[in-house]
């Protein structure tokens, strides 16, 4: 068994599919068999069984794939390891970033990262904070940069702090808010508990959500065309747009905040492009 089967028997596992996983490998549908053939024969067991509904693994062939799991993570750390070892700044960088963070200021800090360290490859994955917060949890990124704030014991440094603000396409006051109509938008969990609160705390009514969208960018166009006020973060708002921007205060002169964070192990921090993107963010950072 080498780095090849590997890679088939986590992809298969992954697709529980003969065809697909034939088509993400690059390989032929009966070189992909062929070798699966190969490798019942070489251990002496049945690795999948096949039906209706595609390949489903076995006990010993869900051991195998734990198996080419732990070997691809060796052999990755080994590669890492040895780029560093000369100690210049090159090899891959994985990261994990809130898709909200990686909309709208993530391109600019990576195109000026590789501008100052082109030997660097970026492994990049987006998602909800949540699911960023989960790569990381399993080792599958260097750093994680999450919106929010989660269960990490390991290091963490607070890279942006924005403000949660009232929008609207005309002047709105406060107090008018709970017979207005706004505009929802799909989120993670720990905005959505933040802004409800909020509201709980403030309002004895629920608000009046009159429509439901999937994206923050059309939410946004809502409510610059006049249907509705959205509750937005700062990161998501330009200078330039006309909207009517009220930052929600909360007691004591304290704005509703939300918090932008790096998440990263100690032990990355021996490799040099990890290093230096942290380094590289703490500087932009200081430049906000």
């Amino acid at each position: 068994m080498d780095e090849k089967d590997w890679h088939i028997l986590t992809t298969l596992h992954e697709e529980k599919n003969i065809t697909k996983s034939a088509q993400r490998l690059y390989i032929s549908q009966p070189a992909l068999t062929y070798r699966l053939q190969q490798l019942e024969k070489e251990f002496d067991t049945k690795i999948v069984s096949r039906g209706k509904k595609g390949v489903e693994f076995t006990v010993k062939g869900e051991f195998l794939v734990q198996y080419a799991h732990d070997m691809l993570y060796q052999l990755r750390k080994t590669k890492e390891h040895v780029l560093n070892m000369d100690n210049t700044v090159k090899g891959t960088l994985r990261l994990g970033v809130s898709g909200l963070f990686a909309r709208y200021e993530l391109p600019s800090l990576l195109k000026d990262f590789l501008a100052l360290y082109p030997d660097v490859e970026v492994n990049l994955k987006t998602g909800w904070s949540s699911d960023i917060h989960q790569l990381l949890q399993k080792e599958e990124s260097h750093i994680g940069i999450v919106r929010g704030d989660y269960n990490w014991k390991e290091n963490k440094i607070l890279l942006r702090e924005e403000k949660i603000c009232i929008a609207s396409s005309k002047k709105v006051e406060f107090d008018d808010l709970p017979f207005l109509p706004r505009v929802n938008y799909q989120t993670d969990q720990s905005l959505k508990n933040t802004i409800e609160n909020w509201w709980q705390a403030t309002y004895s009514v629920p608000p009046i959500i009159s429509m439901e969208v999937d994206r923050i960018d059309t939410c946004k166009e809502l409510v610059l065309n006049g249907l509705g006020y959205a509750i937005l973060p700062e990161i998501c708002i330009k200078n330039d747009e006309e909207l009517f921007i009220a930052p929600i205060l909360l007691n004591e002169n304290r704005y509703l905040l939300r918090n932008t964070w790096i998440y990263y192990r100690d032990v990355t921090l021996e490799l040099a492009q990890v290093k230096a993107f942290i380094d590289f963010l703490n500087d932009s950072k200081q430049d906000k």
